[in-house]
């Protein structure tokens, strides 16, 4: 962290996006990939230059993957200087890359000394989709999630959050790696990753609007997921500040099992989330709610809990996805049959319920869905208890 004199650090603005401590001692540094376009514009303003050099760095950024301001050749030596000065562009750092039999491949990323997330890119022929994490552990005690049980730490800022899909999309395109009939190497996000997005609003809204910026990444909300447990005050926010697909963790058909197996359902009980998600999809009849219920064998997978989930969304334009148990560590559950799998997908078929089977990916290195724990320093003291509760289980 460079230390200026007080005769460099009288220039800077003491206000906004960068300050300089009370004894003019140290100065913080801004990461540059904490800014969306409007952040930039105005973090530029304060510099005295033209708002236009928002749309200009965060080409050279994400766009080009470019770190280097001496290499940002239309900007001018003065402001390359003062950029390598008072900025930085900090990406999560890589620990470890896996690659999967099924070429799917899992990144561990520290994001502080003692805090590690996992990120995962799925390649298909048609599409490269990122699944990106949005904090450190997660707060809310899903009992067949690995993330869940690792406790939590805290919120990823916004650069920790954008900083996933710059190091993945910019390592494959060195690689050669192209999504079919594009120049992008990640032409789809899904925030099912670590942790619950909403619960970190701001930020992972800001990361997703740069995700969709032109002169950024150039996304389509249409090619953005959100996965949420249903924190119900944040959907109508979501929909009205950066409306982008949603996916609903829903895993139950009646309030008294899902308040078993997702906790948070007891502040947000189902008839609750589900006039939220009515609500969200409502005025765009080409939207759907995607409804993600995991198969635990002998839980929630008999034909009554088909039927049961099959009237419970029989008003909302739904999907429902499926999703074939992963295990993990200490975990007392099972893997429902593929025949209970079947069985539960063609009652809801014939229910006229769009619905499919999610294909495992990357369980050989865990990071298939609800696989991924990465490292947390955990404030909440979930790990021990899982331990001790799932070893006399």
């Amino acid at each position: 962290m460079p230390v200026p004199n007080s005769q460099s650090t009288q220039k800077l603005p003491l206000r906004g996006n960068f300050c300089v401590d009370p004894n003019f001692q140290f100065l913080k540094m801004v990461n540059l990939l904490n800014l969306d376009r409007q952040g930039l514009a105005s973090f530029f303003a304060e510099l005295g230059d033209k708002p236009f050099r928002a749309t200009q760095v965060m080409q050279w950024i994400h766009q080009q993957g470019v770190l280097d301001f001496d290499a940002m050749t239309n900007l001018s030596k003065a402001l390359r200087q003062r950029l390598k000065e008072i900025t930085c562009v900090s990406l999560p750092q890589v620990q470890t890359i896996q690659a999967s039999s099924d070429g799917t491949r899992k990144w561990l990323l520290q994001v502080d000394s003692g805090n590690s997330i996992e990120m995962v890119f799925i390649p298909e022929d048609d599409r490269g989709t990122l699944c990106v994490s949005s904090q450190v552990g997660c707060a809310l005690d899903c009992r067949f999630c690995a993330t869940a049980q690792q406790g939590f730490n805290r919120n990823l800022t916004v650069a920790e959050i954008i900083g996933q899909l710059w190091l993945a999309e910019h390592t494959l395109r060195t690689e050669g790696y192209r999504v079919d009939k594009c120049s992008q190497a990640i032409s789809n996000v899904v925030m099912m990753g670590m942790g619950e997005p909403l619960t970190n609003f701001n930020n992972v809204v800001k990361a997703m609007n740069i995700m969709m910026d032109d002169f950024a990444y150039g996304l389509s909300w249409r090619r953005i997921t959100l996965s949420t447990v249903g924190i119900v005050p944040a959907l109508a926010r979501l929909r009205e500040q950066c409306p982008v697909n949603i996916a609903v963790s829903l895993h139950a058909p009646t309030d008294a099992l899902r308040d078993q197996l997702v906790p948070i359902n007891k502040k947000y009980p189902l008839p609750e989330l589900l006039a939220a998600c009515h609500a969200y999809a409502k005025g765009k009849p080409s939207r759907h709610i995607t409804f993600e219920y995991v198969m635990l064998k002998d839980i929630n997978d008999s034909p009554t809990h088909a039927r049961c989930l099959a009237k419970l969304l029989q008003d909302i334009p739904a999907k429902v996805n499926l999703i074939p148990f992963n295990p993990f560590p200490y975990t007392h559950y099972q893997r429902a049959t593929p025949e209970a799998i079947d069985s539960f997908r063609d009652i809801l078929m014939q229910a006229r319920l769009v619905t499919v089977t999610r294909k495992t990916r990357g369980d050989d290195i865990e990071a298939a869905c609800g696989q991924l724990a990465g490292k947390v320093h955990d404030r909440t003291h979930r790990q021990n208890h899982v331990n001790v509760k799932e070893s006399y289980t």
